[in-house]
């Protein structure tokens, strides 16, 4: 029997001792209902109150024996208890309803599937960009990583639909799955995909023949890290300075030049159908307009000034440290 059954008996067999109790005080004291509980409670409890009245033989010979009982279901009963916080229970179940509810308060989150070098890249990115975010991971060493870094998780596993709809993935703004298996990446986007038809997802891959698949079940974007890492080291040998520059870029806020996106939709309604010459980045903010991104997700290099700012349009801001603040604050 494992302890949270076991305290589950000792608390049905303390209300057996009292119904003992009251039945036994109704039937040879012929006391009412209330003054047996009464007289059930102060005995279990030995708390030393007066009896309503003098007790004769029988019920004193009685009162010994329910005392004698209650000593031994109180044992019981501590020893129970005492097993079901030892193995953590109650903790670990006060620390899933906690973790639950913190996902349920979650809004425009990141779901971020795994946990390995990749998924920690992720949420550092996360983190650090003030993106909210919570991780599924089930295994035991990436859990303890998850624990020790103080990330939101659950202990799931992603290729399963129960656990998936744990994460409030309807409410979410996009999912990264970073799984080691090509196949388990496929079908989380093939899962993730049926709980939200129009947020980001961002899958992983390994070989090229999955880049096709992902795509094909709903993956709005494809990762190839060890395809882009190839690349990248030959690019570091056939234009050197260009990719030291292009690497100069971030948008953690960190270094010299930076980028931000900047949402159209989340501009002054003033500027709405007006152009970037009206916007006046630069003389506000001192950042530059290098690309514009259209409402059929295409991307304009360098947009000429007379760019209308439409509606669901995206504009790419280059600045320095002190220019992306300020812009930060205007807009």
């Amino acid at each position: 029997m494992d302890s949270r059954s076991k305290l589950g008996v000792s608390i049905g067999l303390l209300f057996v001792v009292i119904i003992v109790g009251v039945s036994g005080y109704m039937f040879i004291s012929g006391d009412n209902f209330i003054d047996s509980l009464y007289m059930t409670i102060i005995t279990m409890t030995t708390v030393g109150f007066g009896e309503i009245h003098p007790l004769n033989y029988t019920e004193k010979l009685f009162t010994i024996f329910l005392i004698l009982i209650s000593i031994v279901v109180y044992g019981y009963t501590v020893t129970a208890l005492t097993e079901y916080l030892a193995n953590g229970k109650i903790l670990e179940r006060l620390k899933h309803k906690r973790v639950q509810q913190k996902i349920q308060n979650l809004k425009n989150h990141t779901v971020v599937c795994g946990y390995g070098r990749n998924g920690k890249q992720a949420v550092a990115k996360l983190i650090k960009f003030n993106q909210p975010c919570v991780v599924i991971e089930k295994r035991e060493q990436e859990i303890a990583e998850l624990e020790k870094d103080d990330v939101l998780f659950i202990d799931g596993d992603a290729t399963k639909d129960e656990d998936l709809a744990k994460l409030g993935l309807e409410r979410a703004k996009s999912l990264i799955t970073a799984l080691p298996s090509d196949a388990d990446n496929l079908f989380v986007v093939l899962s993730a995909r049926q709980f939200n038809k129009d947020f980001t997802i961002i899958s992983r891959a390994s070989s090229e023949s999955s880049y096709g698949k992902l795509k094909f079940a709903g993956a709005t974007n494809v990762i190839m890290p060890d395809k882009l890492g190839g690349a990248h080291m030959a690019s570091l040998v056939v234009t050197p300075d260009l990719i030291e520059f292009v690497n100069r870029l971030t948008v953690m806020g960190d270094v010299e030049a930076n980028l931000e996106e900047v949402s159209v939709n989340e501009l002054p309604s003033k500027y709405i159908l007006k152009t970037i010459l009206d916007l006046d980045l630069r003389k506000k903010t001192g950042c530059n307009v290098i690309g514009f991104k259209t409402q059929e997700n295409e991307y304009i290099i360098n947009p000429d000034a007379t760019t209308k700012l439409e509606k669901n349009t995206f504009l790419i801001v280059l600045g320095n440290k002190e220019q992306i603040l300020r812009l930060r604050e205007l807009f």
